[in-house]
């Protein structure tokens, strides 16, 4: 078992002690995190969505900090601040919560988009700047921001170029009769996230992250990466489509879904499922589509279905002779 699967394993598992019966949202979150991703997660109130992203950053070594999003909250209460020390005679910085392994970012939409354009930089530069100096974040580095779709009083919807910087979006959805059962009897002695514990080291997971990178995409699946999101720019119902980053996108988490699977090779099924993960959030549907409607999720569903995915015999015997990476 490669290092991937091993520490997938013992994450899913810590992570299913707080959250029942939503393996899918893990997975996705996980394939995120090995993909040196962040994610957005978005869905109705109470479904866990916060307990979600605070389990998978407890059960990660390293620095947690936790931000909740208000309209009050300033960029410098995310990033910083530059203060005079009178008894040093000298100014000294004061790290805010970026300065972590895992920042998680609750109800982002409620912070004003001056606040929410200082998580750009951080995302995107893997730095922040305070008073013309630049300060490097740690590494590993992963933003878990929740949001929700409804009640957008008093909200402040993300734009476009700041929702480009996640690497995917995730729903959990209401559990099932069972899981939520199971869910009143966990619950009734205390909260199980205050009992989660790191089950994974920095050490581990910068390792693990590494090696997704060196996962095999055979250059056909390439082209089939390229040939999805292609779709996405020319879609009748789509007034923008996915960025060359959407391509990165499902690259990146197509090795690391494969890695997750103990695979040292992504396959086309790979990349079809993480297309409206990936996606999604990245395409602009036209309004008079919406109001049909078309949402980009079952959008991007039909474009998977009909975009041919590399198959046959020939193939599958040039794929499983797997050439090494050029």
């Amino acid at each position: 078992m490669n290092i991937i699967a091993e520490v997938c394993r013992r994450l899913i598992e810590s992570i299913e002690r707080v959250i029942i019966g939503k393996r899918q949202a893990i997975r996705l979150a996980l394939a995120a995190l090995f993909a040196e991703g962040h994610v957005l997660i978005e869905d109705v109130p109470g479904v866990a969505k916060t307990m979600l992203a605070r389990s998978l950053a407890l059960s990660i070594g390293g620095v947690f900090k936790r931000l909740q999003c208000t309209p009050d909250l300033l960029p410098s209460d995310i990033t910083g601040v530059t203060v005079f020390n009178q008894r040093s005679g000298a100014f000294e910085f004061l790290p805010g919560p970026a300065m972590s392994n895992v920042l998680l970012a609750d109800e982002i939409n409620r912070a004003t988009p001056r606040t929410q354009s200082a998580l750009l930089e951080c995302m995107a530069e893997r730095q922040i700047s305070v008073d013309g100096v630049t300060h490097r974040l740690a590494s590993p580095f992963i933003v878990l921001a929740t949001q929700n779709p409804i009640e957008y009083e008093g909200t402040f919807p993300l734009p476009e170029a700041q929702l480009d910087r996640f690497l995917l979006k995730l729903t959990i959805g209401y559990p099932g009769l069972e899981d939520e059962n199971e869910m009143l009897a966990r619950f009734q002695l205390g909260h199980p996230v205050e009992r989660t514990q790191a089950v994974v080291s920095i050490e581990e997971l910068t390792q693990a992250q590494q090696a997704a990178r060196e996962v095999f995409v055979h250059p056909k699946v390439r082209d089939y990466i390229v040939r999805l999101v292609a779709a996405t720019r020319n879609h009748p119902h789509l007034a923008l489509g996915a960025s060359p980053r959407g391509s990165l996108g499902l690259f990146r988490c197509g090795q690391a879904l494969a890695a997750m699977e103990d695979l040292d090779y992504v396959l086309p099924d790979h990349i079809k499922l993480m297309v409206p993960p990936v996606l999604a959030h990245r395409a602009i549907v036209k309004p008079e589509s919406r109001l049909r409607g078309r949402s980009a999720e079952t959008i991007l569903q039909e474009i998977a279905e009909t975009v041919a995915a590399p198959v046959g015999k020939e193939f599958a015997e040039e794929f499983l002779a797997k050439p090494g990476p050029e």
